[in-house]
């Protein structure tokens, strides 16, 4: 049965743009060999030991079971799921071979992977539900999310870029999906389990992403952000409710707000916007003479809308869901008592190291 599978491109995404671009995922474990000749997750558990004679024996099992994964478990068709810390959206595709060693690449870090054909690689983290990225947030490199049907909406998302949610699958299994967490042959599902490793800085961002979009929906999205170019030393104005002609805040530097850069803004809280809005932008930016514009699209560009963009850097800044979640924690302090009290965060100080 197909599977599906998260792997990510390093703590900080930087194998993302490689991985997209040469149709595979996974990179990594450098102090390893070729994992070819390790057939059984015996043989994997002992170069395991050699390679980290240190490390606890929880730790090298749970680095056994992410390896014995890539080495064994992931399949020709499963679906993969590879998170992107650079752009924080989301890729998606389907295994096309599984575990090979490329001794030729020069990278260390770049030669245990499998292939994939990349379907999505740019859906917005907010067209997927809390309680599924939760699943995604693990702090491991390699697992099988399975709980809350997750493989049924990992594969809905697959096709139509959308999350049916646990509640409208329950009960259902697609053809082809795992009914339980996945076990290999040696009865071990530590990698199957993600919950218990989660990334709480990915899970606590996807949580106040979430409350943003619940609390600011519709034009409320507009008001929030009037309120972050306000604390950026902006005198905006913000169009009521309705249609808009294109403007949904008009923002300037000075005491009348008429002092360059002057600003238009266009706020869109629904799913992807397409090139059409793009088009409008630019047109509303030469009517009304601004000298910049900010795009928000909390549900992400479709590929026409961002290929419309690629010479605007200097004049158009696009905002999707993670830039507004960037923008609130930059300056929370600053922003209106009101819009705190839908809006509580507090900020927390822990390690940095991976010690929790």
């Amino acid at each position: 049965m197909a599977m599906a599978w998260v792997i990510r491109s390093g703590r900080h995404g930087e194998r993302d743009q490689w991985a997209l671009d040469n149709s595979v995922s996974g990179g990594g474990w450098r102090e390893l060999p070729d994992l070819n000749p390790y057939t059984t997750r015996e043989d994997v558990a002992k170069i395991v030991g050699t390679s980290w004679p240190a490390a606890t024996a929880g730790r090298q099992n749970n680095y056994t079971g992410q390896l014995w994964a890539l080495r064994s478990r992931i399949k020709q068709g499963d679906l993969l799921v590879m998170p992107l810390k650079t752009t924080k959206q989301i890729a998606l595709g389907r295994i096309t071979s599984g575990y090979e060693y490329l001794a030729d690449e020069a990278e260390p870090d770049r030669r245990h992977v499998v292939r994939v054909d990349w379907t999505r690689t740019d859906l917005p983290r907010s067209a997927v539900k809390q309680d599924l990225l939760f699943t995604l947030g693990s702090a491991m490199s390699i697992f099988a999310p399975s709980k809350n049907n997750a493989v049924a909406r990992l594969e809905h998302l697959l096709r139509f870029g959308t999350d049916p949610g646990n509640a409208a699958l329950t009960g259902v299994t697609p053809k082809g999906a795992a009914l339980s967490p996945a076990t290999d042959v040696a009865g071990q599902t530590d990698v199957d389990e993600p919950e218990l490793a989660a990334d709480i800085e990915e899970v606590a961002l996807d949580q106040i992403t979430a409350r943003i979009a619940e609390e600011f929906a519709g034009h409320d999205l507009a008001t929030l952000v009037t309120a972050i170019l306000t604390a950026e030393g902006f005198l905006c104005t913000q169009s009521p409710p309705g249609p808009d002609g294109g403007v949904d805040i008009t923002a300037g530097r000075g005491p009348l707000g008429l002092d360059s850069p002057r600003l238009l803004a266009q706020v869109k809280s629904g799913s992807q916007i397409g090139s059409p809005v793009v088009t409008q932008l630019h047109g509303v930016m030469t009517t009304h003479g601004a000298d910049q514009g900010l795009l928000v699209a909390w549900g992400g560009l479709t590929k026409p809308a961002r290929d419309a963009l690629k010479n605007q850097h200097l004049r158009v800044r696009v905002w999707e869901a993670s830039d507004v979640v960037d923008a609130v924690l930059r300056i929370y302090d600053r922003l209106p008592e009101a819009v705190r009290a839908r809006l509580p965060l507090r900020r927390v100080w822990m390690l940095a190291d991976g010690g929790l």
